[in-house]
């Protein structure tokens, strides 16, 4: 419930499908809110590294710590003030968020902080609805997020160039330098083009167009990385504009749900809006302040994605679906800038294979590259000296972060038996929160 757009979003699919009354659908999370949880240990290691953020606000302590310290694993965890809000929300829909009580308690919390909201910023919000993201990639349909989320144009970027090589296991190294040059071109578009296309115009269908991503291919040296500092690249013609969960869900009608929901980061602002029991997110972080000033995620954005009243910032989340003549893969993790790369090695790995082997494709290796800063990034323990001498002989700078990332959440449905099978990270335990 930290998301501001989730309320609207439940009131808005219960109204226009009539199917999910939020008294039903929200029921569970009462429960959960008001009668409690036990915490797990990756519960106990995020609140005792955000501990300090915690306790900065009287309301989110009281939430979340046990007598003002991180809890232990075990510990209950209790909101019965979130449960009443929830409980608010079944019954009056959206009113009883964007308006009222709630609405009030959060306008005072953000600006007691030091922000701007007035209650109009709340009565005015309203939900939008857009068109997806779909293309087909060596004979499967890809559907994924469209703006603000970059994912979506940025995973369809890359596999429209990596379309352009053949390629093997996407774990081996001549197939990773390929993978990495293609994130490389597709994050700095990011960077370039990308923003809230309500209030910039984004050139979606050239960055989609198979052209377009022969164009970016051809400037892939197969036997050596480019300089992000120097890569340039054919650009696009257009007017100038000024933590995370996943999950997956296909029922026994083949109806599918892929969702991915942000706070950004580790418990986002560390406000608790007075006896709401909201958290409030800090995705003001997912802006461009300024073309050369990184985010948290150390990504770079031009003026397309630039702070302006109303406007939403581009994220990096892409729920998607994957059909082919096997079935439908639904798929998506959380993990920042990270995101699109995991499900992008999903996808090869899965297309690449001629058994469907679901706990592989969630718990193979990762890296990452997202043009700047200009280096791979990978997981510890996941790679051999081998590899990394590879990698590295064709120019690449390599980091290894301290801990594994993602918690990636995969259903697929056969079309042949009808039969579901599903896969969830191993990492989902432990993993790092950037």
């Amino acid at each position: 419930m930290a998301i501001p757009g989730v309320p609207a979003a439940l009131a808005h699919v219960a109204q226009r499908y009539g199917r999910l009354p939020l008294n039903e659908s929200l029921a569970p999370a009462v429960r959960y809110a008001r009668d409690g949880f036990a915490g797990d240990p990756r519960y106990a290691r995020i609140a005792r590294l955000r501990e300090h953020l915690l306790q900065e606000n009287g309301d989110t302590a009281k939430a979340f710590l046990d007598h003002n310290r991180a809890p232990a694993p075990g510990f209950v965890l209790r909101q019965p003030e979130l449960a009443a809000t929830l409980e608010l929300l079944a019954r009056d829909g959206r009113n009883g968020f964007y308006t009222g009580r709630v609405a009030r308690a959060l306008v005072q919390a953000v600006n007691k902080a030091g922000g701007v909201w007035r209650a109009a910023d709340l009565e005015h919000y309203k939900i939008v609805e857009r068109e997806p993201v779909k293309f087909t990639y060596r004979g499967a349909t890809i559907t994924a997020a469209a703006l603000p989320s970059a994912g979506g144009i940025a995973l369809a970027e890359s596999l429209g160039m990596l379309e352009r090589f053949k390629l093997s296991d996407p774990g081996r190294p001549e197939t990773a330098h390929l993978v990495i040059e293609a994130l490389r071109r597709a994050f700095q578009d990011r960077a370039r083009y990308l923003g809230d296309s309500d209030f910039v115009p984004v050139p979606v269908a050239t960055l989609l167009s198979k052209d377009y991503a022969k164009q970016r291919a051809a400037t892939i040296d197969p036997a050596a990385a480019t300089n992000s500092g120097d890569l340039e690249g054919e650009r696009v013609q257009h007017p100038e504009g000024g933590n995370t969960t996943h999950f997956s869900v296909i029922d026994t009608e083949g109806n599918r749900v892929g969702a991915t929901l942000s706070i950004n980061l580790l418990f986002g602002s560390g406000i608790v809006a007075g006896d709401t029991g909201v958290l409030l997110n800090n995705e003001m972080d997912d802006f461009t302040l300024r073309a050369d000033v990184p985010n948290s995620f150390h990504l770079r954005g031009g003026m397309a994605n630039a702070i302006a009243p109303g406007k939403r910032p581009l994220s990096s989340m892409t729920p998607t679906f994957v059909e082919d003549g096997r079935g439908v893969l639904i798929l998506g993790a959380p993990g920042g800038s990270r995101i699109v790369s995991q499900v992008l090695l999903a996808i090869l790995e899965y297309l690449n294979s001629p058994q469907i082997d679901l706990q592989r494709l969630v718990a193979m290796p990762r890296y990452h590259h997202q043009y700047w800063p200009d280096r791979v990034e990978i997981e510890p323990e996941g790679f051999t000296p081998e590899w990394r001498a590879a990698i590295e002989a064709k120019g690449h700078a390599i980091q290894v972060v301290n801990r594994k990332w993602g918690n990636m959440q995969v259903v697929f449905k056969s079309k042949q038996t009808g039969v579901a099978q599903a896969a969830s990270d191993p990492r989902g335990a432990d993993v790092g929160w950037y």
